[in-house]
C-alpha cells in the first residue's frame, strides 16, 4: 500500500480502513490536473531558490513523462495507490530518483486535492458551458423556424391562449442562458489559488502565490489558509446550477412526453432517440425525455447530500469532505450526458403545425380575443365575458371551434358580432397583434431573436 505518511506509524493500516479511506478510485480523473499542478509547483520553487533550476526541469520531464504514459494506456493508475497524489509522486521518485522526493515541498495533500479539484472544475464548467452553448443553438434554429407555427399557450395544464412554437421554445432559451450566466459566475467567484495554503496554516518556505496563481490562469492566490482548504463552496453553487439546469430540462422533458401522447401529438420523435415495446408493436416510447426526467432527482441528491455533508464539520480541513468527489463527479456526468442527450433529440424532432394549431382552436384559445372584440364594438368586458363563455359552451355542444361558427350562430347570441369577427380571431390576428417586449407577435419576436443571435455570437 503506497502511502505518504507512513513514518508516525508502527504497523500498517488494515486493510478495510485503507480501502475504506483510500480515494484512487475515482480521484484518479484528477491525474492530469495533479500534474499541471504539480508542474506549476515546482516552477515556483525553482523561481524562489528552493529547487535549482536542474531539479526542477528533471522533475518536469518526469511529470509530462507520467501524463503521456498515463494517456497512452502504458501507465495505468491502480489502487496499489491511496489516492491520486501518491500514485504521481511514487511514480515521479521512480523515475528521476530521490530529486522526485522534493516535490512535496511546501504544500500539503489538503491545499494539493483543494487545487486539483479546482482546476477539474473549472474545466468541467467550460464544458458544461459548451452543451448549454449546443442547446440554445438548437433553439435558435428552431425559433427561427417555426415563427407562424400557432399553438395553445396553456396555464394550469388547460389550453388557454394561442402563441408560436417560437415563443414556447423562447422560454426555454431563456431558462437555459440563465444557466449559463450562473456558470460563469461560479467560475468568477472559485478562481483563486489555494496552493501554497499548506495543511491549514501556510508554510514556512518563502513560496511565490501570486505567481503560482498566474501560473495556472487564476485571479490570484486564496486570502485564508484554513478556508483555503476547507472551502467547498463552490462545489455546492456548482451542485445548485446543475439543479436547476436538469430541473429546465426536466420541465422541457415533461412538455415532449405530454406532446409525443396520442391525445396531443404535436411532435415525432426521431428512431434514433426513441425506444420500442417488447411486446406492443405500435409503442415509440420517449426514452430519452423520460430518463432526463428521472436522472434530475440524482443530481438533486448530490446537492442535498454535500450540504448535508458540509453541515457540521468545524474548521479546516477534515476527511468528510472527501465525499465531495464522487457526487460532484456524477453531477456532472449526469447533467453532461442529459444535455447531449437532450440537444440530440431536440435538433432531430419533427413538430406537427396542423394539429398544433387545430389544438388551439379547438382548445378555444381565442375566446379572450373574442371578447376584446365585443368590448372595441361597446360592450362592457364584464358583459363580453359572459357572452363568449356561452360562445363557447355552445362550440363544447357542437364540436366546433370558434371561427367554424357562422355568423348567424355568434348572432343568435350576441347581433354585436359582424363579418370582421373571423379575422379579428384568427389564430394569425391573435398572435401578431401582441407585440410588446417578449409577447409571441412575430414582430416582436424578430426583435428577440435578434438580441439571441447577438448574445450566441458575442460568445
Amino acid at each position: 500500500m503506497a502511502q505518504l505518511w507512513g513514518g508516525r506509524f508502527t504497523k500498517e493500516t488494515d486493510r478495510l480502513v485503507y480501502d475504506f479511506n483510500a480515494s484512487i478510485s475515482f480521484d484518479k480523473r484528477f491525474y492530469a490536473q495533479d500534474i499541471r499542478g504539480s508542474i506549476a509547483h515546482v516552477t515556483m520553487l525553482a523561481k524562489q531558490g528552493i529547487l535549482t533550476v536542474e531539479e526542477k526541469e528533471k522533475m518536469i520531464e518526469g511529470l509530462e513523462g507520467i501524463q503521456r504514459d498515463v494517456e497512452a494506456g502504458t501507465l495505468p493508475v491502480t489502487e496499489e495507490y491511496e489516492d491520486i497524489h501518491s500514485f504521481v509522486e511514487a511514480n515521479l521518485i521512480h523515475r528521476v530518483g530521490d530529486v522526485g522526493k522534493k516535490l512535496h515541498t511546501g504544500r500539503s495533500r489538503n491545499d494539493q486535492v483543494a487545487l486539483d479539484m479546482k482546476l477539474y472544475i473549472r474545466d468541467e464548467i467550460l464544458e458544461l458551458d459548451g452543451l448549454l452553448k449546443s442547446l440554445l443553438e438548437v433553439l435558435l434554429k428552431l425559433m427561427k423556424e417555426h415563427m407562424e407555427t400557432y399553438m395553445p399557450g396553456f396555464t394550469h395544464l388547460q389550453k388557454a391562449q394561442p402563441v408560436t412554437l417560437s415563443h414556447h421554445l423562447g422560454a426555454y432559451f431563456e431558462m437555459f442562458k440563465r444557466d449559463r450566466s450562473r456558470m460563469k459566475d461560479i467560475y468568477r467567484r472559485m478562481n483563486t489559488c489555494p496552493l501554497g495554503a499548506g495543511a491549514l496554516a501556510g508554510t514556512t518556505y518563502p513560496l511565490d502565490r501570486e505567481y503560482t496563481a498566474e501560473l495556472l490562469e487564476f485571479d490570484g492566490p486564496t486570502l485564508n489558509s484554513m478556508d483555503s482548504v476547507a472551502d467547498r463552496d463552490y462545489l455546492i453553487e456548482l451542485l445548485s446550477a446543475l439543479s436547476t439546469v436538469m430541473m429546465h430540462l426536466s420541465r422541457f422533458s415533461e412538455e415532449v412526453i405530454i406532446w409525443n401522447s396520442n391525445e396531443y401529438r404535436f411532435v415525432e420523435l426521431d428512431d434514433a432517440y426513441s425506444t420500442g415495446s417488447s411486446i406492443m408493436p405500435q409503442k415509440k416510447n420517449p426514452d430519452i425525455a423520460e430518463l432526463v426526467r428521472g436522472k434530475t432527482g440524482r443530481v438533486y441528491a448530490a446537492l442535498l447530500s454535500l450540504l448535508t455533508s458540509m453541515k457540521g464539520i468545524p474548521l479546516a480541513y477534515n476527511k468528510d469532505m472527501q465525499e465531495d468527489k464522487e457526487l460532484t463527479f456524477d453531477a456532472i456526468d449526469t447533467a453532461k450526458g442529459c444535455l447531449a442527450l437532450f440537444t440530440g433529440m431536440l435538433d432531430t424532432m419533427k413538430f406537427s403545425r396542423e394539429r398544433m394549431e387545430d389544438s388551439a382552436k379547438l382548445g378555444f384559445t381565442n375566446a379572450t380575443d373574442a371578447a376584446d372584440y365585443l368590448v372595441k364594438h361597446g360592450v362592457p368586458f364584464r358583459d363580453a365575458h359572459g357572452i363568449v363563455g356561452r360562445l363557447v359552451l355552445y362550440c363544447i355542444e357542437e364540436n366546433k371551434p370558434l371561427d367554424a361558427l357562422s355568423l348567424e350562430e355568434y348572432r343568435t347570441i350576441s347581433p354585436v358580432f359582424e363579418e370582421d369577427v373571423y379575422e379579428a380571431i384568427s389564430m394569425k390576428t391573435c398572435v401578431e397583434t401582441r407585440n410588446t417586449v417578449g409577447a409571441p407577435g412575430k414582430a416582436a419576436m424578430e426583435k428577440v431573436i435578434a438580441l439571441e443571435e447577438a448574445y450566441l455570437a458575442a460568445e
